[in-house]
C-alpha cells in the first residue's frame, strides 16, 4: 500500500499533538485500551474532555509542559493509503530534531494559531521546509474556535505567508491552506460545518489525493555498498554478492556499473530480494547485487551506471544545521558519512551564517552555534561521490561526527 510520509510543525502550544491525535481518533486508529487510558489520563490532569494530544506527547517532560521535545513517529492508516507522520518540536531548541525529524518527508504540516498569526518559529519552519525542499505544503491555521471561525482573521494569516512564498527561490512546492479547529475537529477528516465560508479541501482528503512518486525513481542510480556477502559454503562457494539499499534511480541486471572509487566497471549479473530473482530494482529497495566480473568492490564504495558518474569532491561547499554545544569554527575536524562511505574532513571556512527568521544571509558570522544553520566549505581526505542536493537529495547529504565523542554534532546539505 502506498506510504506518505508527513512531518509537522508549529509554535508552542499551536496544537500540533491535537491535530494528530484528532487525526487518530477520527480514522478509528486508537486501541479501545489506549482510549481508555487517554480518558484516565485527562481526569488526572483534572480536564472535562478527553486531551488527545496526550497520544503523542510521550515523554514525561512533554506531558507535564505541555510541549513536543522529541521527534515522535505515529502511523496510522485509511483505506487508500499508510501515513508516518513525524511529530517535530517547535522550540528553537530543538531546530536539529525538526531538520532530522522532517528529512524523508513529503508533505510539511506547518500550524499557525489563528489568535498569533505568523511568529519567528513560522519563519523558521518554512525556511527548514524550503531547505528541505519538501515538496508539498499544508498550512493549517488552527483554533479558528478561538477567533470565532473568523474568514477575514484567515485571509490575512493567509496573505501574509503568501508574502514568504514570494520570497523563495524553491518555487516547485505546492502550498494548500486550510482553516481547522482541530480540538473539535473542523476541517481535519470532513467539511467543517463553522466554516461554510470555506470551499477548499479539508486536511484529510488532501492528503488522501497528494501524489507523490517517488522522484528519487528518475534521478541519476546510486548504490552505495553496505555489506559484502561472501558465504564460503560448498553449496555458495564462489557467491560474491553486494548489500545495500538503492538510494536513487533504476538498476536493472545487464546494466554496465562502475563501483567508486576504484572506477572500475561490469555488468550487473543478478539482483536478489530475499529468494526472489529481479530484473530491475528501483530507490528505497533494499537488495543484493552480484557482478559478472570480479573487480574491487568493498563496504563503503558506490556502485553507479557508467554514463552517470558523478564527480569526486575533495572540496565540498554545503549548508548544516550545526547540532553541537561546541561552536564550529575553522580549521575543526571530523568525520564526515555519506551514505556507508566515512572519510575524515577538515572545515576550511564558515562562509556565512543564515538569520531564518528573515532569511537573511549574516556574511560577518563566522561561527555556528546550536541549532545555527549556515554554509560552510571543508576539505576531505579522500574525495566523495556526491551530487548535489537539489539534484539527486538521497546522495546529496551527509553527517559530521566528532571523532572524540562519536556523537553526529552536524547534518550537511551539498550545495
Amino acid at each position: 500500500m502506498d506510504v506518505l510520509r508527513i512531518t509537522t510543525s508549529g509554535s508552542v502550544d499551536d496544537g500540533k499533538s491535537t491535530l494528530i491525535g484528532r487525526l487518530l481518533y477520527d480514522t478509528n486508529s486508537i486501541t479501545q485500551d489506549k482510549l481508555e487510558a487517554l480518558h484516565a489520563a485527562s481526569k488526572r490532569k483534572g480536564l472535562d474532555f478527553t486531551d488527545l494530544s496526550l497520544l503523542t506527547d510521550g515523554l514525561i517532560a512533554e506531558r507535564e509542559q505541555g510541549i513536543t521535545i522529541d521527534v515522535a513517529h505515529i502511523y496510522f492508516s485509511t483505506p487508500n493509503r499508510k501515513y508516518i507522520i513525524a511529530d517535530t518540536p517547535g522550540h528553537f531548541e530543538y531546530t536539529r530534531n525538526m531538520v532530522t525529524g522532517s528529512s524523508t518527508a513529503q508533505v510539511s504540516l506547518i500550524l499557525i494559531d489563528a489568535r498569533k498569526g505568523i511568529v519567528e518559529q513560522t519563519y523558521r519552519h518554512y525556511y527548514i521546509a524550503q531547505m528541505l525542499r519538501i515538496p508539498h505544503l499544508v498550512v493549517c491555521v488552527n483554533k479558528m474556535d478561538l477567533v470565532n471561525y473568523d474568514q477575514a482573521r484567515f485571509d490575512a494569516i493567509v496573505n501574509d505567508f503568501k508574502q514568504l512564498i514570494e520570497q523563495s527561490t524553491f518555487k516547485e512546492q505546492e502550498v494548500h491552506f486550510v482553516p481547522i479547529s482541530s480540538i473539535y475537529g473542523e476541517n481535519l477528516v470532513t467539511q467543517g460545518e463553522k466554516m461554510p465560508w470555506y470551499q477548499g479541501t479539508p486536511l484529510l482528503p488532501y492528503l488522501e489525493q497528494v501524489e507523490h512518486a517517488e522522484n528519487a525513481q528518475h534521478r541519476p542510480a546510486r548504490f552505495p555498498v553496505q555489506y559484502v556477502i561472501r558465504p564460503k559454503t560448498e553449496q555458495f562457494h564462489d557467491f560474491r554478492g553486494f548489500a545495500g539499499k538503492v538510494a536513487s534511480g533504476v538498476f536493472s541486471v545487464g546494466d554496465e556499473v562502475v563501483s567508486l572509487p576504484s572506477l572500475h566497471k561490469s555488468k550487473i549479473k543478478s539482483i536478489e530480494k530475499f529468494d526472489q530473482q529481479l530484473q530491475s530494482a528501483k530507490a528505497q529497495e533494499s537488495i543484493v547485487i552480484t557482478l559478472e566480473d570480479e573487480i574491487d568492490v568493498s563496504r563503503g564504495n558506490l556502485l553507479v551506471k557508467s554514463d552517470e558518474v558523478p564527480g569526486g569532491l575533495k572540496e565540498i561547499k554545503a549548508q548544516v544545521c550545526w547540532m553541537d554545544q561546541q561552536k564550529l569554527t575553522a580549521g575543526r575536524t571530523f568525520l564526515l558519512q555519506h551514505g556507508s562511505n566515512r572519510v575524515k574532513a577538515k572545515v576550511q571556512q564558515v562562509n556565512h551564517v543564515v538569520e531564518v527568521t528573515t532569511q537573511r544571509v549574516l556574511d560577518g558570522q563566522h561561527e555556528l552555534g546550536l541549532n545555527d544553520i549556515g554554509a560552510i566549505t571543508l576539505k576531505t581526505a579522500q574525495p566523495i561521490f556526491a551530487d548535489t542536493y537539489a539534484s539527486n537529495p538521497s546522495n546529496g547529504t551527509f553527517i559530521l561526527i566528532d571523532e572524540s565523542t562519536n556523537a553526529t554534532v552536524a547534518v550537511g546539505f551539498v550545495r
